[in-house]
């Protein structure tokens, strides 16, 4: 029997600065462990194999994000990643939609942040299930003492 192919082979989306949003997409996807499968003068692809890419970014001279209702959530393997992921969003151009922390709405071991990105897309970084012991001990390495 195979196995049933994933629900989505990738997803793009129109930028107007090719440049500026790769910086920005190289941040933050490589936050949760993501890079660059692929590049050309029109687009840059990523994911974790090289010309496999499941999130791709095209230069248009026209684009518009969806409006209300759309959003793009990115999978993370730790909270920890989830808050660089964040942290890298506003370093680099992105807008704070919703910072760091627990989603009790959404579930009970859901953990996410919101950012709109240089172009106007709503997205989100999220991990949906108990935190490890060595995401703990990740966080506790990078929070501040006293905090």
């Amino acid at each position: 029997m195979s196995q049933a192919p994933h629900m989505l082979h990738h997803l793009s989306f129109g930028v107007a600065d090719l440049a500026r949003s790769a910086a920005f997409y190289d941040a933050v996807l490589g936050a949760l462990g993501y890079r660059r499968v692929f590049a050309n003068e029109h687009a840059v692809g990523y994911g974790l194999v090289d010309g496999q890419d499941h999130f791709c970014i095209k230069a248009r001279a026209r684009t518009q994000a969806p409006g209300r209702g759309f959003h793009l959530a990115f999978g993370a393997g730790s909270h920890a990643q989830v808050d660089a992921f964040h942290t890298s969003a506003l370093l680099h151009g992105g807008s704070d939609n919703g910072a760091p922390g627990p989603r009790p709405h959404y579930g009970p071991h859901y953990y996410a942040a919101f950012i709109i990105d240089p172009d106007g897309y709503e997205i989100e970084a999220v991990i949906n299930h108990p935190p490890s012991s060595d995401d703990a001990r990740e966080r506790a390495a990078h929070t501040p003492s006293g905090e």
